[in-house]
């Protein structure tokens, strides 16, 4: 059970935020268990006692900390999946590439946050799993609506529904990632390419 305490000092502009990016970036290379609050608070340089005022426990700040992830990519993802420059499907693609890209260039590690949180608390805190699963709907739903516009436009298979390609396209993309980070290559998201892209989608 996590710990509760008393909230601390008066509320701050921008500490909160603060916390959240520091808390952020602490989780990402040490993982969720091993960070403590003391390590949150040192990387934001905040006093102990103030991070109690914004979160009453480690593992509301965990989940907090999951919405603000997302909420920080979703301008990215938009600006990519709502791109009229493209079709449909190119847009998916341009989104993927990007992001392999991005693993290539820091040697496939460190992974998605989402992913990582779910596989390390989802059996612990249902806390954080509620909000972890809010966040991949989010993240299919953005995928969704961008495979209607495909469906529509006749670009994309129909097949399958929108909404089960859009499910899908997360639940084996934060496979691959896991699968690149154990084999150090990126073989896992070639076959993801292909497989996306010369089938499932086609």
């Amino acid at each position: 059970m996590s710990e509760v305490r008393k909230p601390g000092p008066k509320a701050k502009p921008g500490v909160k935020s603060r916390l959240i990016d520091a808390g952020l970036k602490v989780i990402g290379a040490g993982g969720y268990a091993a960070t403590g609050i003391s390590d949150i608070s040192d990387s934001a340089s905040v006093a102990k006692g103030s991070f109690y005022h914004y979160f009453e426990s480690k593992e509301a700040f965990g989940a907090a900390a999951v919405d603000s992830y997302f909420e920080k990519h979703r301008p990215y993802l938009l600006s990519i999946l709502t791109d009229e420059r493209h079709e449909p499907v190119e847009r998916l693609r341009r989104y993927f590439q990007a992001r392999i890209e991005h693993f290539r260039e820091i040697g496939f590690v460190g992974g998605c946050m989402l992913g990582n949180l779910g596989v390390e608390v989802s059996d612990h805190s249902d806390v954080i799993r509620s909000r972890l699963d809010v966040q991949f709907q989010q993240w299919s739903d953005l995928f969704t609506s961008c495979i209607e516009e495909g469906q529509r436009r006749g670009s994309i298979s129909d097949s399958l529904s929108a909404i089960s390609l859009g499910r899908y396209l997360v639940s084996s993309w934060e496979g691959a990632i896991l699968r690149t980070r154990v084999e150090k290559t990126d073989r896992a998201f070639h076959e993801f390419l292909e497989f996306t892209f010369g089938r499932v989608l086609k």
